[in-house]
């Protein structure tokens, strides 16, 4: 069975320019707009990501809860990416999260939540 690669979903919260880089550098990615998912809650979202086997890419902290709530209760999702909006340029998190996805795997994201 071939590894599958990683597939990055941004929330609305996202500049929507990070998708748009991550495409461009080969790695699939979309947005909440492109998914007509503009205005779903939090969990809505994540769920989305789940049934579509993408990680979540966002700047709300309160997914953070969301995900490791899920995981207690054995409800799997396909991980999350996570950065205070402030912290880091839209050039950066274009980078870091392709970093992400030249080195892991989907399955390795598979219930985690990681901070770039």
């Amino acid at each position: 069975m071939s590894a599958l690669a990683i597939k990055i979903y941004t929330d609305e919260n996202v500049n929507p320019a990070i998708a748009e880089g991550l495409q461009k550098r080969g790695v699939k990615a979309w947005t909440a707009a492109d998914a007509s998912n503009l205005g779903l809650t939090d969990e809505e979202q994540l769920e989305y990501a789940a049934r579509e086997h993408a990680v979540l890419f966002t700047h709300d902290s309160g997914l953070i809860s969301i995900a490791r709530k899920w995981v207690q209760l054995g409800k799997e999702h396909w991980g999350v990416f996570y950065v205070y909006q402030d912290d880091l340029s839209i050039g950066e998190c274009i980078r870091r999260l392709k970093d992400y996805a030249n080195i892991l795997e989907a399955e390795d994201m598979k219930n985690r939540v990681e901070f770039l």
